[in-house]
């Protein structure tokens, strides 16, 4: 048995594992993800790039959940001849449908921008989708000569460990594993035993502070900007963070802790995410189900303005300052957020606030790090807004839970391969799992291949 790294090899984003096995002499192979590359640009040069692979012998694709660096090039995958399996939660596969919809829209104008041809078209999104099969938690698919099983991973809705049986081997793809505690999701699930894991590391060298008192910190951003008379810009994904944000402003608002002013939703992504979310009750946590049961709308509150259209998202203009203003994209790679920071980010009296990870060379990553100027749109704007990031609302474990929950598994594993990570975060993880677990641990790197 054979896994090849051709994603998510200190990268955190572009997630694509190869596993093949043989019998005989018939080869079987299987991918794990198949994720867009994020950085500078929505789509960075790689997805242009043609498959390591001949995509016509890949028999099925399994995925860990729904966003685009996991999911964004199984329309590519498609159009260059893929006819297999895709198998996620019922979840995922909603969700990765809007979100692929909305991804290729972006992906055309980076195409152009680049002077490429488009990586794909919605056709092979349609044809992507058509393939796609929904598998619930749990229940185990005999596929080849893979047994594959889904478990919670905690880190959006939807979210799956794979763990994969064959040739007598048991493989673990931790997928992204949630930072808990979260609202609305269910906690991340361990896994007992297996021989191989690849385990990711976005925040591997970190500890998330604040993480009981995001809340807090949220209260405090809106109550200091209401104070100043400026706007709140919160860049966010549309998927996972909006509506843990709804959540804890529903809190907020509804508890009177915070004075009341307009908060708009400006991504009709999000709002269309939000409505799939109400179709996945059963995907709650408890406490959020008994609330949603008992009536309470949990992703809605007085005051708040949900703009779908660009009319709608344009008149946010004219209303008066203080407000909130939540917008995608998450990293600022695109996407409404941008006119609004070209609007606010040069007024001290204003905020933005980061509730995610954002990569290297990303606006947000720029903006965050204290640049004095940045381009937005093609004009160079000067940054006098205040700067606040609350890591408590990222949707990664960090590395105390990483470490803890590949602890369940130490007895066994004969070695951990540490993926979807920076350098210097997959190394830190790397030296802790060796010196903590004492387990042979690897950081592979792209095109790397092992036999298990």
């Amino acid at each position: 048995m054979n896994l090849t790294f051709y994603g998510g090899a200190q990268s955190v984003t572009g997630a694509n594992y190869l596993l093949e096995t043989k019998k005989g002499n018939e080869v079987k192979k299987i991918l794990i993800d198949c994720g867009l590359y994020q950085g500078s640009h929505y789509a960075g040069r790689h997805n242009f790039e043609d498959f390591p692979y001949d995509p016509k012998t890949i028999k099925a694709v399994f995925i860990t959940h729904a966003h685009i660096d996991h999911i964004g090039r199984l329309p590519k995958l498609f159009r260059d001849g893929f006819r297999g399996k895709i198998f996620s939660t019922p979840a995922t596969r909603d969700f990765a449908e809007l979100l692929l919809l909305d991804s290729e829209h972006i992906l055309a104008r980076e195409a152009e921008r680049e002077g490429k041809p488009p990586i794909c078209t919605s056709r092979d999104v349609e044809g992507a989708m058509s393939l796609w099969s929904g598998l619930s938690y749990h229940r185990k698919l005999n596929f080849e000569d893979f047994e594959v099983e889904l478990l919670d991973a905690g880190h959006i809705l939807g979210s799956a460990i794979i763990k994969i049986k064959t040739e007598g081997k048991t493989l673990v793809f931790s997928g992204d594993l949630g930072n808990f505690p979260a609202p609305i999701i269910q906690r991340t699930e361990k896994v007992s035993s297996a021989d191989y894991c690849l385990i990711e590391s976005t925040y591997g060298d970190r500890i998330h502070e604040g993480i009981d008192k995001r809340r807090e910190q949220l209260e405090d951003a809106i109550e200091d900007t209401v104070k100043s008379g400026g706007v709140l810009m919160i860049p966010t994904f549309a998927m996972e963070r909006t509506q843990e944000l709804l959540y804890h402003l529903h809190e907020l608002f509804e508890q009177g802790r915070v004075p009341k002013v307009p908060v708009f939703i400006d991504s009709p992504l999000a709002i269309k995410l939000t409505v799939v979310y109400k179709k996945y009750e059963n995907y709650f946590n408890a406490e959020t189900y008994r609330l949603v049961r008992s009536g309470d709308d949990i992703l809605n509150f007085s005051g708040l303005h949900f703009t779908l259209t660009t009319d709608e998202s344009k008149s946010i203009n004219a209303v008066p300052s203080p407000k909130v203003i939540i917008a995608g994209s998450g990293m600022s790679h695109g996407g409404r957020i941008l006119h609004h920071e070209k609007r606010y980010i040069g007024d001290p009296k204003s905020a933005i606030l980061f509730v995610g990870y954002q990569a290297k060379e990303s606006l947000g990553r720029q903006i965050l790090e204290g640049a004095p100027s940045v381009k937005i749109l093609g004009e160079e704007v000067l940054v006098r807004c205040r700067r606040i990031s609350i890591s408590g609302y990222s949707a990664h474990a960090d590395q105390p839970r990483l470490l803890d929950w590949l602890s369940s598994m130490r007895n066994s594993l004969k070695k951990v391969f540490v993926v979807q990570g920076e350098e210097g975060a997959s190394e830190a993880l790397a030296q802790k799992i060796q010196d903590e677990l004492a387990l042979d641990t690897v950081i592979p790197k792209l095109g790397d291949k092992f036999e298990l």
